[in-house]
């Protein structure tokens, strides 16, 4: 670990801490969780979970807490908007709620969808399973610093039976300030037995900044419920942007996930699912693309917990120019998953001499008639395909991009909402060099 409470974004963070909340349990977890990143400071590279993310130039820097205008920040709606997207939307700037650019009105029965800020002021005590949660692993700095300030976010449940068929939104937006700033976002989301819910978080820049943004996520889903949940992460440039997701599925819930992760200069996501019920099952569907400098770590953890429960994950990477780009898939399939079914595919690829990806699947198996698969491949464009593509009059620039938008494509497909999907794919095939 490095030296705690030395560094400058260290000191800058504790030193960002909230006012008393009134609610005892809620201010014991927030300052037990800053005493431990206090002693703990920030994970180096020794700590296995971020061996390939160095935080030595993140840790000299300051951020300023919050952001007290965020209110009348400049943020032109319609940039939020996405195509076949249109129902409840909740909207936060600098992780500050915005009103004006929510959506809110006449939300469909059975959906509950507030601010945390206002959920803490109405009924706390549900979410306080979520929110007293101490982080006690080697790499859960961010994690800690998150739990101690952030002071909004979203609560989202869903009734039991319900089915949510407009799909909900929620924006996470960094607009410019006059310093750098750290900003927190808790969010607890509940899907009731039986209900399904379609969800699509988008993480967005209203202009240039290099703020530092942590987001940690709580998603429970009862028995027999269905989540699709689409993530777009295209943060400004200088961005920081650290988030922990951990899902929990009960009994046959299901859980599907397309991931696109485009901006930032330092992005991680830890996405940890339990697969806590029998016959629960999980899909994920990721891509990420680091360009020019930046760096982006994908850190997938499933366990499967339970009889017959099934995961199938397939992530590809696409990196350019100096850009880094960090894959770990583990499984694991703990004593008692006996007839789980587990596949794991990272296929990726290097667009110049200068891009690296590392990428690390593993698997851990203590369970009888365990269907399990993983894999990884870092490569270039096949030379084949190429001169084909040239042999038939398609410029080289051309060609490597068709080829490179098809080779991401394929984890877009099995995405039922055809406007989302295209508009997917179009950004990635922005996203890719023109040269």
């Amino acid at each position: 670990m490095s030296e705690p409470a030395t560094l400058p974004l260290v000191s800058s963070l504790l030193d960002a801490a909230l006012p008393p909340s009134g609610l005892a349990w809620l201010d014991t977890a927030r300052r037990e969780n800053s005493q431990a990143f206090a002693a703990g400071g920030l994970p180096d590279t020794r700590v296995e979970a971020w061996k390939y993310t160095a935080l030595r130039a993140l840790g000299q820097r300051r951020f300023a807490k919050g952001d007290a205008a965020a209110q009348s920040r400049a943020v032109d709606a319609s940039t939020l908007a996405l195509p076949g997207i249109d129902g409840a939307r909740l909207v936060f700037v600098n992780g500050v709620f915005r009103d004006d650019l929510s959506a809110l009105e006449s939300l469909p029965e059975g959906l509950t969808l507030q601010p945390l800020s206002q959920a803490l002021q109405g009924d706390p005590e549900p979410l306080r399973f979520a929110l007293s949660r101490h982080y006690r692993g080697a790499g859960d700095a961010f994690a800690r610093i998150n739990a101690a300030n952030a002071s909004d976010g979203v609560v989202l449940r869903v009734a039991a039976h319900a089915k949510i068929a407009v799909p909900v939104q929620l924006v996470f937006v960094g607009a410019a300030a006059e310093t750098d700033l750290a900003w927190h976002g808790r969010n607890v989301v509940i899907l009731g037995e039986g209900s399904s819910l379609s969800l699509v978080e988008q993480h967005a820049a209203a202009s240039e900044q290099a703020h530092l943004a942590t987001l940690v996520s709580d998603i429970e889903l009862g028995e027999r419920a269905s989540l699709r949940h689409v993530v777009l992460q295209n943060a400004a440039v200088g961005a920081s942007l650290i988030r922990r997701s951990s899902l929990r599925l009960q009994a046959h819930a299901q859980a599907t996930m397309h991931v696109l992760e485009l901006g930032g200069a330092l992005v991680r996501h830890d996405l940890q699912v339990e697969l806590a019920g029998n016959g629960s099952r999980l899909d994920t569907r990721g891509i990420f693309m680091p360009r020019s400098r930046q760096h982006i770590d994908t850190q997938l953890a499933i366990r499967h917990q339970a009889l017959h429960t099934v995961s199938s994950s397939h992530w590809r990477g696409v990196a350019n120019d100096r850009a880094r780009g960090v894959f770990r898939g583990a499984i694991l399939v703990a004593p008692g998953a006996d007839g789980s079914d587990a596949s794991l595919s990272n296929k990726n690829l290097l667009l110049s001499p200068g891009a690296e990806i590392d990428t690390k699947p593993e698997l851990e198996i203590y369970a009888d008639e365990v269907k399990a698969a993983h894999g990884a491949t870092v490569g270039q464009l096949d030379p084949h395909s190429l001169f084909y593509l040239q042999s038939r009059g398609i410029p080289q620039a051309e060609a490597r991009a068709l080829l490179t938008a098809a080779f991401c494509r394929a984890v877009l497909d099995d995405l039922p909402d055809q406007p989302l999907r295209e508009h997917l794919a179009a950004l990635v095939l922005a996203h890719l060099p023109n040269t």
